[in-house]
């Protein structure tokens, strides 16, 4: 049976659905939101600007962004880099069919936000997630070219004239995650709430898969395993491995290990 002093947030599975629709920026902030030393950097720096923005650069960020909000209501402003933000710039030179920058045939739900250096625009519809930089002086309606980070050629971004409309284009490149995948981070996130809620594993595998599938909890090796490594994963991504997921360079040595100290 569940403490249920461990059960306030983490044991209805349905508060996690969400999920499954998040791309790899969105997932990097919820491991990272959930992380103690974050969470205490957004404490104690959010009203001082020049130690906010000093504090966001070590998670990868240019801004703070409050840890209370999930995903879908967040804008963490991540530094550059990350090949899933296409960048659009005005085409000074374009041809007769060049592409146009038409705000308002991007499907999906949008969002116009500052992150600190420039405009960003997400546009999310099921299963999508487009991410756009806007350069400075571009207009609706002008002419446009877009650039993204390729695996190669050292992150340098890559610039296409496009052919098709802009938000088509774009939307080529932001596939849906596997269910599996997406199962998996589900999965994680839920039993790393549990744990950083006290939780033991065999409470976590019930409030995961449901009180039948711990009833032989002590003999039932793999399903034990199994959790132990979800409790793993979620830790790991937490303290650190989301830079992974959000395409940063990872941190120093020894930044998130359990035992280091607070200076």
């Amino acid at each position: 049976m569940v403490n249920p002093h461990h059960v306030a947030h983490w044991y209805p599975t349905a508060a996690y659905l969400y999920i499954l629709g998040l791309d790899m920026l969105a997932l990097a902030w919820e491991y990272l939101r959930r992380h103690p030393d974050y969470r205490l950097d957004w404490m104690r720096h959010r009203r001082r600007s020049q130690a906010a923005q000093h504090a966001a650069l070590r998670w990868g960020l240019r801004l703070l962004e409050d840890p209370a909000l999930d995903a879908r209501d967040a804008h963490p402003a991540w530094l550059p880099g990350n090949a899933a933000v296409v960048q659009l710039h005005p085409d000074h030179d374009p041809p007769p069919d060049a592409a146009v920058f038409a705000f308002w045939r991007i499907p999906g739900h949008k969002q116009l936000l500052h992150d600190g250096k420039g405009l960003a625009l997400i546009a999310r519809s099921p299963g999508h997630c487009s991410r756009f930089a806007l350069a400075p002086g571009l207009e609706d309606g002008m002419a446009v070219v877009h650039a993204h980070r390729g695996s190669g050629g050292g992150g340098a971004a890559a610039p296409a004239r496009c052919h098709a409309p802009v938000p088509d284009a774009a939307l080529a490149h932001a596939m849906p995650r596997p269910p599996p995948a997406a199962l998996l981070e589900l999965h994680t996130l839920q039993a790393l709430d549990a744990t950083l809620a006290g939780a033991s594993l065999r409470e976590v595998g019930e409030g995961l898969f449901g009180a039948d599938a711990v009833a032989d909890w002590y003999s039932d090796g793999g399903l034990r395993s199994k959790v132990r490594r979800l409790v793993r994963r979620g830790d790991a991504l937490m303290r650190g491995g989301y830079r992974r997921l959000a395409q940063l360079a990872p941190l120093e040595k020894g930044r998130f290990d359990k035992d280091a100290k607070r200076p």
